[in-house]
């Protein structure tokens, strides 16, 4: 049986490998192992263990405690903000628009965020 808190530890791989631009096969290359276990782990077929995660974070540059952020201490997913999907991260064209964001050079970043802000005040 699948247990919740590794369909949220492989959400949070398929999460941060998408917002980097990583393809399944180059971070399973980058952790020694086939491609396929990348998908078992992303969907939460397989538990990850603690040396693997630990490449994985390594080779993702992120700390272990990421793959975890977002859990209440009972193993259920924190609520989202009122407004928000409960996944936001989950939202393909949320992903997508944060992977956008930061492809922008940082000074028109900075304006685009300050002008999202206003629009958002406006609504």
């Amino acid at each position: 049986m699948v247990h919740v808190v590794d369909v949220h530890v492989g959400k949070r791989i398929r999460q941060r490998r998408w917002l980097t631009g990583m393809t399944q096969q180059k971070l399973a290359e980058m952790v020694g192992i086939k491609f396929q276990q990348i998908q078992k782990y992303e969907t939460g077929a397989n538990r990850v263990s603690a040396s693997r995660l630990w490449d994985i974070a390594d080779a993702l540059g992120v700390p272990v405690s990421f793959f975890f952020e977002g859990l209440k201490e009972d193993g259920s997913e924190a609520a989202s903000a009122e407004g928000l999907p409960t996944d936001l991260m989950g939202d393909k064209e949320a992903m997508e628009l944060v992977r956008s964001y930061y492809a922008i050079p940082e000074n028109q970043r900075r304006r685009l965020f300050e002008l999202a802000r206003v629009l958002s005040d406006v609504a």
